[in-house]
């Protein structure tokens, strides 16, 4: 899975990194970005759109808003098969800018958190599905979800998941809303590439959702507490 991801840039470099023509939420750099909290999306209506969505997907026939803690994540090789992505592949796509993401090693003292990033050290995009849901005073809550797949060699030495990270022309072809058959859409949901990736640890105080500050990135030795 997914559960923990970083967004260092500013509003701007989101905004020139995926062509954003409207901006409807305001973003900081953040480095512990976790479930059920708002995170900046980029959505596409005939215009590119960052907005702030829920992470942690509520269906629009769901009961309750807790089944969004149990939909922080979507596996692609399911997504047309399971009812609450089926319908949500076809027009309800997004874009999810960040620049790292967390994933835990079990070791001797417990579990040893690494960030995983790209050599070129950019931004890039997870591949998202969202959906609205309306509450018993009729308010709208829009959430979302961050697709995984199956690991490439270097996320696999420490995790069974990894986020889907989209090429560079792969993020127009998620965002296009002219392009509405399922078939197509799921072929863009691959392991991104290892070799264009980096790992390193960190400290395991992002274990904590409280701890958010900057020296979460930093690598640390593998000894540190």
């Amino acid at each position: 899975m997914c559960g923990r991801f970083t967004i260092t840039a500013d509003t701007i470099e989101v905004i020139d990194t995926f062509s954003v023509k409207d901006m409807h939420y305001e973003h900081t750099p953040r480095y512990n970005i976790a479930p059920s909290q708002t995170i900046a999306v980029i959505n596409n209506n005939g215009r590119r759109v960052l907005d702030g969505y829920r992470w942690g997907l509520v269906p629009r026939c769901a009961k309750d808003i807790k089944i969004g803690f149990s939909m922080i994540n979507a596996r692609a090789e399911t997504l047309d098969t399971k009812p609450a992505f089926r319908n949500l592949l076809a027009k309800n796509r997004v874009v999810i800018p960040a620049d790292g993401f967390y994933e835990w090693l079990k070791d001797d003292d417990g579990k040893q958190p690494y960030r995983f990033v790209l050599k070129e050290q950019r931004l890039f995009g997870f591949a998202g599905l969202y959906d609205e849901w309306k509450d018993s005073k009729g308010d709208i809550l829009r959430s979302c979800t961050i697709i995984t797949t199956q690991p490439n060699e270097l996320v696999q030495s420490v995790h069974d998941r990894m986020p889907v990270i989209l090429e560079k022309d792969a993020v127009d072809e998620w965002l296009d809303p002219g392009i509405t058959k399922t078939e197509h859409v799921l072929e863009l949901l691959r392991p991104y590439p290892a070799g264009l990736m980096n790992s390193y640890p960190v400290s395991k105080a992002v274990g904590n959702v409280r701890s958010t500050d900057a020296g979460l990135i930093e690598e640390v030795p593998l000894n540190s507490k």
